[in-house]
């Protein structure tokens, strides 16, 4: 198999990984830890019944989805680092790359424009190296 397409194939499942966690993060974490709670910095709504152990500051949603997000991420730039080396992008669009994970939702768009982009270059790259041995 080719490393090419090994590197774009880790690059897809890591934008779709970093992506959920980043969700997880933005939508269910922080909010369990800064804005539910009688303990929470902005509390903004008690705790529900039972669940107390869930939120506030010690909520433990930090350790199950912002620990792994952020080492995740750091799997995903280097990831990134990868794939552009490999296909040659240019600086702006590898720092555009790797900033569209630190934005909900952005990363899943930018990796679907990415792989349409990346995959209609090897099709015109085949088709280009078969004209010639079509002709000859």
């Amino acid at each position: 198999m080719d490393k090419s397409r090994v590197s774009l194939g880790l690059y897809r499942v890591l934008a779709y990984v970093t992506g959920v966690f980043l969700l997880g993060l933005t939508f269910v974490a922080m909010p369990a830890k800064y804005l539910v709670g009688e303990t929470a910095r902005f509390s903004l709504m008690p705790a529900p019944f039972g669940l107390e152990q869930w939120f506030g500051p010690e909520s433990p949603l930090m350790l199950f989805i912002a620990m792994p997000h952020g080492y995740i991420y750091m799997v995903y730039v280097l990831v990134v680092l990868w794939v552009a080396l490999d296909r040659r992008w240019s600086a702006p669009k590898t720092l555009g790359v790797v900033l569209a994970g630190t934005v909900p939702i952005l990363g899943f768009v930018v990796e679907h424009r990415v792989v349409k982009t990346e995959k209609a270059k090897e099709a015109a790259a085949a088709a280009a190296a078969q004209e010639p041995a079509a002709a000859g």
